[in-house]
This record gives C-alpha cells, sequence and structure tokens, in this order.
C-alpha cells in the first residue's frame, strides 16, 4: 500500500500548524502545492466539510502540473475518492468535498456571497488582490464542527500585499527569519488598519475602541475572540524537497539561470529586491502607481506596444489622462486583429484618433502599410526617431529614450496610477499585470553617461537576454509612450543632466 506523506522541514510544519490563517512562502520547488492538497485530508471524513481552492484563472488549474493534475496523483489513491472533472470537484463518500475554483476578477468574488466554506484555500496568494483574500474571508465559516480556517501559499513577491502583511516574519535581509517562521501572531481590522499583537489579549486590549460597540449591538451572541485571527507564515527552502530534487535535480541549475532578482526570490526565497542607480523607474516610487489613487481623471488616450513578428504579445494601455483604467493582453495577433482591436477599445472608452500612439515599427510589419494607414490622424511612435526639442537642455539619443526618461520621472512625482481592476488582471497563466510591470521595470535601464554623451538606454538586447529571459518589455514600453502626447503638446521643466557612473 503506497503511504502519502509530508516530508519533514516546510510541508511537516505547514501541516502541523495551528493558527487560522497559515501562508506558506517558501523559495520555489519546496513543495508548498503539495502540502495545500493533503490539508483537507484529515477531515475527508467530516460531513459537510467543504474545502474551495483558489486560483486566479481555469486555465492554470487545469494546465499541465497545475492544481487538478496534482489533485489526481494524490486524491485517486483513497479508495472513497470521486473526481468531477466538469465540475473541478472530488467527492469523499457523500461526506466533505474539495471543488476547485478561479476568481480571475474582483466583481467574481460575489459569485460567493452567501457560501459557507469551512477550509479556505488560495494557491499562489500573491495573484490575488487584498479585496478578495478578505472578502473570501468573510465566507470561511463551518456548521460542520471543524473551525473554520485558511491555507495559503505563494512565491516571494516584495511587491504584493503580501510582503506588507508578513513583514513581521521577514529578516531584514530579505530572508525569512527561521527564528519567527511558523509562529504564530495575532491581528484585527479597523477598517484598512492592521492591530498587531502577539497575543489575543494584547491585540483585544488595543482593539477595544472599536470592538465594543460591535459586541454590545450583537447583544451577547458575540465575544472578543470572535474578531481575531491567529496568523503565521512559514518560509522553506527547496532542499526541503529531497523527492524533487532525487527526481529532477537539474531543477537547481533551471532556478539559479534566472537573472539576480528571480534567482534570490524562487531559488533563495529572498522577500527583497535589488536596486540600481541606473534604473529609469525608482523602485519604490513605480510601487506607488498602484496606490496614487488621488491622480484625476483626464483626456482618454490608447498607447499600443505591437508585436514586431507575432510571437510577442500585442498590448493596449487605456488611459484616463495619467490614470491607466483598462489593459487589453493578446497573445498572437494579426494585422488585422491589431486594427479590429484597437477600433474596439476605441469605441468602448470613446478615443479621438488622434490620442492613439502606436509602435510603427511593429505596424509597418504587421500591416505592410505606413503609420497613416493604421489609425488615420494617430501618432506614429518610432522609437529610434530624434528627440522631441521642448526646451530641455538634456540630449537623449532617441526619442524612445527621451520618453522613458520623462516616465520614469513621472512616476518619480507621483502622477501616475493604474487602478486596481488593471493592476490585478492577468498577464498570462501566471502573472498579474502589476508583477509583470514589476518584472519589467528592472530591465530599463540607462547606459553609463559620461562627459557630452547623450543619455541612453542599455540595448534592447541586453533588456531581454539578462533581465527578461527572453521576453520584451512590453508594458513599460507602451507606458513610455504616453509621454510622447505631452512632448507634441506642452513645454515641460528643464531638468539637469543625469550622470551615472
Amino acid at each position: 500500500m503506497r503511504v502519502i506523506r509530508p516530508q519533514e522541514g516546510y510541508q511537516m510544519d505547514a501541516l502541523s500548524s495551528a493558527a487560522d490563517i497559515v501562508i506558506g512562502g517558501g523559495a520555489a520547488g519546496v513543495g508548498k502545492t503539495f502540502s495545500l492538497l493533503l490539508e483537507p485530508l484529515r477531515h475527508k471524513d467530516v460531513k459537510d466539510f467543504d474545502t474551495v481552492m483558489f486560483r486566479r484563472t481555469t486555465v492554470q488549474i487545469r494546465s499541465a502540473g497545475g492544481l487538478w493534475d496534482a489533485s489526481e496523483k494524490i486524491y485517486s489513491l483513497i479508495g472513497d475518492a470521486t473526481p468531477r472533472e466538469s465540475s473541478l470537484s472530488w467527492d469523499f463518500g457523500n461526506k466533505s468535498k474539495i471543488k476547485f475554483s478561479h476568481l480571475e476578477y474582483e466583481k467574481n468574488i460575489y459569485d460567493w456571497q452567501g457560501s459557507e466554506i469551512t477550509l479556505l484555500c488560495f494557491d499562489e496568494l500573491t495573484h490575488f488582490s487584498m479585496k478578495m483574500f478578505f472578502y473570501l474571508l468573510s465566507r470561511n465559516r463551518s456548521t460542520c464542527g471543524v473551525k473554520p480556517y485558511v491555507r495559503a501559499t505563494c512565491n516571494p513577491d516584495p511587491d504584493s500585499w503580501v510582503a506588507d502583511f508578513i513583514s513581521w516574519w521577514i529578516g531584514e535581509d530579505g530572508y525569512p527569519d527561521m527564528e519567527r517562521s511558523g509562529k504564530l501572531r495575532y491581528f484585527t481590522r479597523d477598517g484598512d488598519s492592521f492591530i498587531w499583537g502577539d497575543s489575543m489579549t494584547e491585540v483585544i486590549e488595543k482593539s477595544k475602541y472599536f470592538l465594543d460597540p460591535l459586541i454590545k449591538s450583537s447583544r451577547g451572541t458575540s465575544k472578543y475572540s470572535d474578531f481575531i485571527k491567529s496568523v503565521t507564515f512559514i518560509g522553506g527552502s527547496i532542499y526541503d524537497n529531497q523527492e524533487l530534487l532525487k527526481v529532477d535535480p537539474g531543477y537547481l541549475g533551471n532556478l539559479a539561470a534566472q537573472d539576480e532578482d528571480t534567482r534570490l526570490q524562487l531559488l533563495g526565497g529572498n522577500w527583497k529586491v535589488a536596486v540600481s542607480p541606473n534604473d529609469v523607474y525608482e523602485y519604490n516610487a513605480f510601487r506607488d502607481i498602484f496606490e496614487n489613487d488621488f491622480v484625476e481623471h483626464g483626456e482618454r488616450y490608447i498607447t499600443i506596444d505591437v508585436a514586431m513578428d507575432g510571437e510577442d504579445k500585442l498590448l493596449y494601455w487605456i488611459w484616463s489622462g495619467f490614470k491607466i483604467i483598462g489593459v487589453e493582453v493578446v497573445d498572437k495577433s494579426t494585422g488585422k486583429d491589431v486594427i479590429d482591436i484597437t477600433k474596439k477599445l476605441q469605441s468602448k472608452f470613446k478615443v479621438r484618433n488622434s490620442n492613439i500612439a502606436f509602435d510603427a515599427d511593429g505596424v509597418g510589419l504587421f500591416i505592410g502599410g505606413s503609420g497613416n494607414a493604421f489609425i488615420p490622424g494617430a501618432v506614429a511612435f518610432k522609437n529610434g526617431s530624434k528627440q522631441i526639442d521642448k526646451g530641455d537642455d538634456r540630449t537623449f539619443y532617441n526619442l524612445k529614450t527621451q520618453c522613458y526618461v520623462y516616465s520614469g520621472e513621472r512616476v518619480s512625482r507621483g502622477e501616475i496610477h493604474i487602478i486596481e481592476e488593471v493592476a490585478y488582471s492577468m498577464y498570462d497563466s501566471k502573472h498579474t499585470i502589476r508583477q509583470r510591470l514589476q518584472f519589467e521595470r528592472k530591465a530599463i535601464k540607462l547606459m553609463v553617461q559620461r562627459d557630452t554623451e547623450p543619455i541612453r538606454l542599455i540595448p534592447k538586447s541586453e533588456m531581454k537576454g539578462k533581465y527578461l529571459n527572453g521576453d520584451s518589455p512590453d508594458l513599460t514600453d507602451a507606458l513610455m509612450m504616453r509621454e510622447v502626447f505631452e512632448l507634441k503638446s506642452k513645454p515641460i521643466r528643464t531638468r539637469r543632466a543625469r550622470l551615472i557612473t
């Protein structure tokens, strides 16, 4: 008989925790998903014990090696387990049930209104917004006799809300503090504010000011502990997963081959990010573009990064002033697709022709025409063209560099905002728009500038080869393109040349 058991280290620690909420955030390959799938089996014989495991998209659930694939390898070994592939669920002798579900958009949370989920699971928690997580937490309740609880997994993502939420468990060097790993802390929320403590008593004392009225209005049906959750974070190393290393020792080489930040996160489990003085987009200011909701709406624009050969992604940003209110990502496209999608978005968001900017080089290869043949009156953005003279005393190598530098300065001034719905939409099957933007950010760097040399970006081949695993910076290219409208219409403030040595 085959025995299913967790390995010592991360898997055992995660499965033995008594916390209401356990977040596993170790390095890649530690066995986080395996532990998540094992968790509900301890209650498989409890009638009406319901588990829902969320991923952002159904594709992620059904893909090779995804949740459904992995569940078949485990649950098919259990005699009373019955798969229901049409509904992506498992029944265990008409007692407990495990369902896999997507939660692609924030509006999808209301599909779960009124639900009762005893065990609430999130695979790759950093793919979900804070609003998604805490709304679903309100559905985490039980009448089956088992106290409701939450389990979640994620890879390190320094830019996510999760990084802030679990910061107590992370050391100054960015690695999990192993002396704190697995230790329980307690919290409650007063609006957007978290009240933390090392004990439930401490949190109660800190939060009585808003809990007392709630308890009084419940007429004796609620107590302080009902409003307080215990939580822990458990880190882990790929070396905890000896079974994986036996089967696929080359996986270590795959992780080691990544760029520095990705290697530290996926191989080392590091929750911090390296910052370079020649970054066009300053790290902390770039994080703020997802929080700058004070940025006002304005005239509508569309910027388009068109794939050069039909293999890269076709990317659209929809702008209201400097607030990004929409995004469209198309994996592969033809010239006709480019035109059809552009016209559809133009009609939907009411954008006039002259407020559309597109990658003219990409369009030329796509539809074989001049820029004007694409959308009459639109701005044909040519990356290698000369800078636009607007009273700046700096010299830029080309228009692309000029727009990137101005975009970086605008970000530093806090003048760009990406709304949450856009930030947490999916870029591909594994990453949100926010995650992909932060990934691209580190590739947008300036070359060392000496004396009177023009300001210049590092070559695109270096961006792709050294930082982006061969991909193009589609999102940031379309982001910087927004500056061309300002250059064509308004004078700018003169700035001193930036020297990087």
